[in-house]
C-alpha cells in the first residue's frame, strides 16, 4: 500500500530537502502552496531534479507528486490530510498558525481508528512542531480531546543549504550534499516515519541549538561581514582570512554556552563548526550575502542566532566579543529591497541606541548583554 505525505510550503526547502527525501522514503507527495504559478508548475512536471553540488553531490530524481493551492481548495487539502500518513511544512514560523484549519479539518475528516498521523514542522525555530500543536489545538477547542489521538506532533532540526536557485531552473533545486534531519523519537512510540538518513533522537533540544548557534550565526554572521566588505556571494567572504577569522570567533563562543548547557564534547563541537565553515564555501552554491543577511530586525531579535546565544554567554561570564562584532556588522546592513534593512536603518535614524537595543533585541536593561549591545548600537544610531 502506499504511503501519503502532504507537505505545507511547496518552495525550494520544500521540494529540495523534505520532499526530495520523503520521496526516497517510498511516500507519495501532495504539496501544497499558495502560489498558483508554483502549483501549475509542479502539477505541470512528472519529475524533477535536486542537484547536489559539491563534494560527493549527487542528482536526485523525484517524482511521484502532485500539488494543490491551499487558498483556493482548502477543502482538497484537507481531505489529503485525513488520509495522509505524514504532514511537514517547511512555510516558517509566523505562517504555522495558517495551515493550522486545514489541519484540524483534516483530523475531523479522519477516521479515528486509522493509524495516527505523524505531524513534523521542519522550520528553523526551537519547538515549531509544538507551536503548530498548539494552533490546531486551540482552533479544535472541544474536539480536542476526541481528535488528539489522530495526531502526533514530533519536533524535528533541520539543516541543509538550500541558495538561491539559478535562472531557468524550472522546479529543479540546487542543494548542498550534506544535510541533517534530527527527530525526537519519543512521540512515535516506536511507529517512526520511513526517512532515509534522518536520525530519531530521545531529547531534540541540545540538536536544535546546536544547530542553530552554529549554522544559522555562522551564516548570518558571514553575510553581515561580508557584505561589510563588499563581498557578494557567501563562498567568497569567506576565502577572506579577516571574515573567516571573525565568524570562527562569533560560533566558537555559541559553542562554548553549548558545551556548558548541553555537554557537548568540546572537541565534537570543534568538528562540527569546521563542517560548517567548509559547507559555506563550497564554491558550487551561489549563495549571496544580501539571500542570507536579509531580515535584519528578525536576526537581531532577543531568541535568534546573536543576541540568544550572546545572552546565555553573558548570563554563563563567557565571551561575548565575536558576537556582538557580527551585531556590529548586521547593524550596517543595507539593502534597498529588503523591507526588513529599510526598516532596520529607519529605527537607526529615528530612535535612541536604549530605545532601539529595547525594541529590537528584546533585552531588559538588567541584562548584562544589554549594556555592551547598547554601546555597539550606539555607533550606528544618529
Amino acid at each position: 500500500m502506499t504511503k501519503k505525505a502532504v507537505h505545507f510550503g511547496a518552495g525550494n526547502i520544500g521540494r529540495g530537502f523534505v520532499g526530495a527525501l520523503l520521496h526516497e522514503g517510498g511516500y507519495e507527495i501532495v504539496f501544497s502552496d499558495v502560489a498558483g504559478s508554483l502549483v501549475d508548475a509542479i502539477n505541470a512536471a512528472d519529475s524533477y531534479t535536486v542537484h547536489e553540488v559539491g563534494d560527493g553531490g549527487r542528482d536526485v530524481t523525484v517524482t511521484g507528486f502532485s500539488a494543490l493551492n491551499s487558498s483556493e481548495a482548502p477543502d482538497a487539502v484537507a481531505a489529503e490530510v485525513a488520509s495522509a500518513d505524514v504532514v511537514t511544512c517547511a512555510v516558517g514560523p509566523t505562517v504555522l498558525k495558517f495551515i493550522a484549519p486545514v489541519l484540524v479539518a483534516g483530523l475531523r475528516a479522519r477516521v479515528a481508528s486509522a493509524r495516527p498521523l505523524q505531524v513534523m514542522a521542519c522550520e528553523n525555530a526551537i519547538g515549531a512542531t509544538d507551536q503548530l500543536r498548539e494552533h490546531v489545538e486551540s482552533l479544535a477547542g472541544d474536539e480536542w480531546p476526541d481528535l488528539s489521538s489522530r495526531a502526533v506532533f514530533a519536533n524535528t532540526a533541520v539543516d541543509r543549504i538550500v541558495p538561491g536557485q539559478p535562472e531557468g531552473a524550472g522546479i529543479d533545486v540546487t542543494v548542498e550534499p550534506f544535510f541533517e534531519w534530527a527527530i525526537e523519537q519519543g512521540p512515535f512510540d516506536g511507529d517512526l516515519p520511513s526517512i532515509p538518513g534522518a536520525h530519531f533522537v530521545d531529547d531534540l533540544g541540545p540538536f536544535i541549538e546546536r544547530k542553530l548557534f552554529t549554522v544559522n550565526t555562522g551564516h548570518a554572521a558571514t553575510a553581515y561581514h561580508g557584505a561589510l566588505a563588499g563581498f557578494e556571494k557567501i563562498a567568497d567572504a569567506l576565502s577572506d582570512p579577516d571574515i573567516e577569522q571573525k565568524v570562527g570567533s562569533a560560533i566558537s563562543e555559541t559553542s562554548a554556552v553549548l558545551e556548558q548547557k548541553h555537554g557537548f564534547a568540546a572537541e565534537d563541537l570543534a568538528e562540527y563548526r569546521r563542517t560548517i565553515i567548509e559547507r559555506f564555501k563550497n564554491p558550487a552554491l551561489p549563495d549571496t550575502v544580501t539571500r542570507v543577511g536579509r531580515q535584519p530586525l528578525r536576526k537581531l531579535s532577543r531568541h535568534e542566532r546573536f543576541i540568544g546565544p550572546a545572552a546565555e554567554a553573558a548570563e554563563r561570564g563567557l565571551g561575548v566579543a565575536g558576537l556582538l562584532a557580527a551585531v556590529d556588522a548586521a547593524l550596517a546592513f543595507e539593502d534597498p529591497a529588503d523591507e526588513q534593512a529599510v526598516e532596520l536603518r529607519a529605527k537607526l535614524t529615528s530612535l535612541s541606541a536604549d530605545a532601539f537595543t529595547t525594541e529590537v533585541t528584546g533585552l531588559d536593561p538588567s541584562h548584562p548583554l544589554y549594556a555592551p549591545v547598547r554601546d555597539v548600537v550606539a555607533r550606528h544610531t544618529a
